[in-house]
């Protein structure tokens, strides 16, 4: 019976995983911002049997109460976060919307990632008129206030969720870009390249299967930075009306309606705060590990 040895790059495979585990474990920060990172996707994923009330349930006569341990009628569960202005559980609301704060993070981010790393790719493989017309591009996006460029597309085109995403995603590939072509630029003369031309590989070949492969790992690190900060860019917009459909709970939106009971009601603004803090902490806590770890003049071998 013939037996096939293992090669030394299936063991490389085979040990990166456990290295990256282990290493994640013996970092506090990494470990606690994983877990904040899990813990939301999780709440997202099971929102509507995590939630004791509908998050669109109204009543009047138990509008603006407190958070509290004890249920308001006998039978019903307590309003742990207390409820909003026109009766709502704000437990529910908030739960209901990690499903909106984390799609639109996670898409948008994705979206913008993809768009700015195939210019990025173009602009530093090619270079000349083409790298120039990027660079143009990306200039003229830097040059415009995100909220200034959000309220002009949103005034043309109106508001939505699919509108807030491409609005988000608009906001976030420059960054993608920027960093692409500069890695393009110090990887297109590597000797593996040349080896592949040799080869005969065809450009198209070459950029996405040789050099995004070796430039993905800053791209990763910021991918996680871009997911918080789509995710306060967001509140921000739900915040000024400019998210999305009011009567779909976002944690920028239910701050939007606190603001007016700051004083009265001070947990409708506090606690989907708290919430977005802690998922934005979560994220920068592992992007910032997910950095040193990728980071080969840090990482211990």
């Amino acid at each position: 019976m013939e037996t096939t040895l293992p090669t030394n790059e299936n063991l490389s495979k085979k040990r990166r995983l456990p290295r990256f585990w282990a290493a994640l474990f013996a970092s506090p920060a990494g470990m606690a911002g994983a877990l904040i990172m899990v813990s939301m996707v999780l709440v997202a994923l099971f929102a509507q049997q995590l939630a004791p009330y509908s998050p669109e349930k109204i009543s009047l006569r138990d509008r603006l109460q407190p958070p509290s341990l004890q249920a308001l009628k006998e039978g019903e569960t307590p309003h742990l976060f207390g409820t909003d202005s026109m009766g709502r559980d704000l437990f529910s609301r908030v739960i209901y919307g990690a499903r909106i704060s984390l799609l639109l993070g996670l898409t948008a981010s994705f979206l913008g990632l993809s768009f700015g790393v195939t210019l990025g790719m173009l602009a530093g493989y090619y270079g000349g008129r083409l790298d120039s017309l990027i660079s143009l591009l990306i200039n003229v996006q830097m040059a415009f206030p995100f909220t200034l460029l959000a309220i002009f597309i949103i005034a043309i085109f109106g508001g939505g969720l699919s509108k807030l995403i491409a609005v988000l995603a608009w906001a976030t590939w420059v960054n993608f870009s920027r960093i692409m072509r500069g890695q393009v630029n110090a990887i297109r003369n590597s000797d593996y390249v040349h080896a592949a031309y040799t080869m005969g590989a065809r450009p198209l070949r070459v950029m996405f299967v040789h050099i995004l492969p070796n430039a993905v790992s800053p791209l990763i690190v910021v991918a996680t930075f871009t997911f918080a900060s789509v995710i306060l860019q967001e509140a921000g917009l739900s915040f000024l009306g400019l998210g999305v459909d009011i009567r779909i709970p976002t944690w920028g939106s239910i701050l939007s309606d606190g603001r007016a009971y700051l004083q009265d009601a001070w947990w409708i603004a506090t606690l989907p705060g708290i919430a977005l803090l802690i998922t934005s902490l979560g994220a920068n806590l592992f992007g910032d590990w997910l950095r040193d770890y990728l980071d080969p003049r840090l990482r211990v071998q």
